[in-house]
């Protein structure tokens, strides 16, 4: 059977190089990654020492990226994160808001208090999505607002798990601006707060950003990105009494969230 064994021969010569154009795929976003982890600027040596790639490979890749405008080559001759990521990544936040809705009207119709979602983007917080509570007193936050970590819910959340020094470095680089009389406005105290939602598995902001107002909030676990959703209310309504009920409910939703948002099918 000539034209079947032609077939076969053409198939698998093709192979190789599907195989090769998916690996450099995967290498340049691997590489991208490494570079945001790095605070956006890097040398060939140190994502080589980082990926474990050779040199070459890496110098290929880059000159991709750069040729596209993901990457911009610096007069030191470091790389940088390119402005052509900027359009990607607030389409991607916008639609990581829609995707999470859903999730956050759940948290609304099983607690009753506003529901939100929080990026941590560089140094800051914030938020992409949220659904308000139907109590004719209710929190309110506006959909891309940006807040420092130390005086949120979800800031704490997020930074939890963080090396201790980092968290000392970030709060270095924004300074802790007191919001209200109970922020927490010292490293030592913010790396104290971490430790009890470590211990706790939540976050709480008491009066902390507006007076009045609590917040309990989780991280979402293995998010693509670092994200957490919280619950918002009056301080009178949102108590530790209620807590107890609310954490769990705010914990299975952001287990939910986090297989919805890796985009997982069904083996």
């Amino acid at each position: 059977m000539p034209t079947s064994s032609a077939s076969t021969t053409d198939a698998s010569s093709k192979t190789p190089a599907a195989s090769g154009g998916v690996q450099s795929l995967e290498r340049a976003f691997d590489l991208l990654e490494r570079m945001a982890d790095a605070g956006g600027e890097v040398g060939l040596s140190e994502l080589s020492a980082a990926s474990g790639l050779p040199l070459p490979t890496i110098h290929r890749l880059m000159r991709t990226l750069v040729a596209c405008g993901y990457v911009r080559q610096q007069p030191n001759r470091r790389y940088s994160l390119g402005p052509r990521l900027i359009r990607l990544g607030e389409s991607a936040s916008r639609l990581l808001g829609t995707w999470a809705r859903p999730y956050l009207a759940r948290l609304v119709e099983e607690t009753g208090e506003t529901a939100n979602m929080a990026l941590l983007d560089g140094d800051e917080i914030v938020y992409v999505a949220q659904v308000p509570s139907k109590h004719s007193m209710r929190m309110f936050t506006e959909v891309g607002r940006r807040v420092l970590p130390h005086s949120t819910g979800v800031g704490k959340a997020l930074l939890a798990h963080t090396p201790a020094d980092e968290v000392r470095a970030l709060l270095a680089r924004t300074g802790m601006p007191a919001a209200t009389e109970k922020t927490i406005t010292t490293p030592e105290g913010f790396l104290e707060a971490l430790e009890q939602v470590r211990k706790a598995g939540y976050a709480v902001d008491d009066n902390e950003q507006e007076i009045g107002v609590r917040c309990l909030a989780v991280s979402v676990p293995n998010s693509p990105t670092a994200a957490a959703i919280s619950i918002s209310g009056p301080a009178g309504r949102v108590t530790e009494a209620v807590a107890e009920s609310f954490v769990p409910i705010l914990q299975g939703v952001a287990a939910e969230l986090s297989v919805a948002l890796s985009n997982q099918t069904p083996a």
